[in-house]
């Protein structure tokens, strides 16, 4: 069952990278602001968020980033996991998100 069922049937595909990641990234950040606080949160922004990674690996058009993309999926899981193989914080990984918003933003208004 997808959460993002228009994003699942195409809409993902039809925007940039910049855009994709920048939408992580949000989810990312909704995780990090609910972890350890708000348990319904934290789950529906860890689930969300998992969904878009995968949507973005599916993307035929990243195939060249695919380990960089999967290893970001795979520091965002271990910060959901408290950090246990990587040491990965939610602080750690923000800024690689908020890099691609900026970059995300300037397209839109460019």
């Amino acid at each position: 069952m997808s959460i993002h069922k228009d994003l699942a049937e195409g809409k993902w595909q039809q925007i940039s990278l910049a855009m994709q990641m920048g939408n992580i990234g949000s989810e990312v950040y909704r995780a990090a602001r609910s972890f350890n606080k708000d348990q319904k949160h934290f789950d529906s922004a860890v689930t969300r968020g998992l969904e878009l990674f995968d949507l973005t690996l599916s993307d035929l058009r990243w195939r060249g980033r695919l380990l960089e993309l999967g290893r970001a999926r795979e520091f965002f899981c271990d910060a959901i996991l408290g950090g246990k193989e990587y040491g990965t914080t939610f602080q750690s990984i923000q800024s690689y998100y908020d890099e691609f918003a900026v970059l995300a933003n300037k397209e839109l208004f460019s």
